[in-house]
């Protein structure tokens, strides 16, 4: 495995970071395909012992039993020191009055319980999962820092925003003395490459670490178009991110793993890794074989002719998964 540094930052991460939204219990939260926690433990540790040693999770993944099994997993399999631990706010957690978003009240409190649950003294890397535009970015900056600053944090990371707020965001903080965020966690893969024209030029100016989520748009870049799996039926979520003119692009991925004798799922990954603006691509897992992928997707150099025929499918999309 491969080590990078986050961004701008001293934080070293593996190139591949283990995305645990696939862990958690089925009946909690708002997809039922997520793995128990007997399950959840034997990924983990086939992560580690892969040399993984950056695991990404968030308080409303399956309402906080995510994080659960990821602390208990870690604690019984790594040393705290050496792994990277990331997990966000800003989802509902709960009914009632101040359950969700980036207020002071709902950092400080979300904060508090994702340790408890992960049952860890810090958080490596905090992120705000979503722009808040009900609160005033200085608002959240500063709770963001305060967060910091009574060691509950090691740094703070952003998550699928317009690049105005982003770097709204950014020039707050420098201009406070707060704390800045060193990662992007947004949406990125060869079916969705609109962050591409802001988003990604401005982390590269900005030193900030990017860190893809679904960057096997949710498995379709790894299977014929048409194929189905008990995710992608109940993911409602999922269904609004890609459009049926895609498929082209799905085929060329095949063409070309074909042609390499790689599997899609490597192929596919390895152009994400191929971008020089991407540190750590959050790779999800439901199966051993996931990981084994992402592994060997490291060391895949695609010629300039296959990243040239990969792309050249590609039309202007809109943006999705944050609106």
């Amino acid at each position: 495995m491969k080590y990078v540094k986050l961004g701008h930052s001293g934080l070293e991460v593996s190139k591949i970071c283990l995305g645990c939204m696939s862990f958690g219990e089925s009946g909690m939260g708002t997809h039922a395909w997520t793995l128990n926690e007997e399950t959840s433990r034997q990924f983990m540790k086939k992560s580690l012992d892969a040399g993984i040693n950056f695991f990404d999770t968030a308080n409303v993944y399956s309402l906080g039993t995510s994080e659960e099994f990821v602390g208990r997993a870690l604690r019984d399999f790594a040393l705290r020191d050496e792994v990277v631990v990331a997990t966000k706010v800003h989802g509902t957690m709960r009914k009632g009055r101040n359950a969700a978003g980036l207020s002071r009240k709902a950092i400080m409190t979300e904060v508090d319980h994702s340790l408890r649950r992960l049952g860890m003294d810090y958080i490596d890397l905090y992120q705000i999962h979503r722009f808040d535009p009900t609160t005033p970015i200085e608002e959240t900056m500063e709770a963001l820092h305060d967060v910091v600053k009574a060691g509950k944090a090691r740094y703070i990371g952003a998550s699928s925003m317009w690049a105005w707020q982003f770097s709204k965001a950014q020039y707050v903080a420098e201009q406070n003395g707060w704390t800045k965020f060193i990662s992007m966690q947004n949406h990125y893969n060869l079916l969705n490459r609109e962050e591409e024209r802001e988003m990604m030029p401005l982390c590269v100016d900005q030193g900030v670490g990017v860190i893809p989520w679904s960057p096997l748009a949710r498995g379709r870049l790894t299977r014929d178009w048409d194929n189905t799996t008990s995710r992608s039926e109940t993911d409602e979520f999922g269904k609004g991110l890609y459009k049926p003119e895609d498929q082209v692009i799905v085929e060329r991925v095949a063409e070309v793993a074909l042609e390499l004798g790689a599997p899609r799922a490597q192929v596919a990954l390895a152009w994400v890794l191929s971008k020089s603006f991407v540190t750590s691509p959050i790779v999800g897992a439901t199966k051993e074989a996931h990981i084994d992928d992402a592994v060997a997707a490291c060391d895949i150099q695609l010629s300039a002719g296959h990243l040239a025929r990969l792309e050249e499918p590609y039309t202007p999309h809109g943006s999705v998964g944050f609106l």
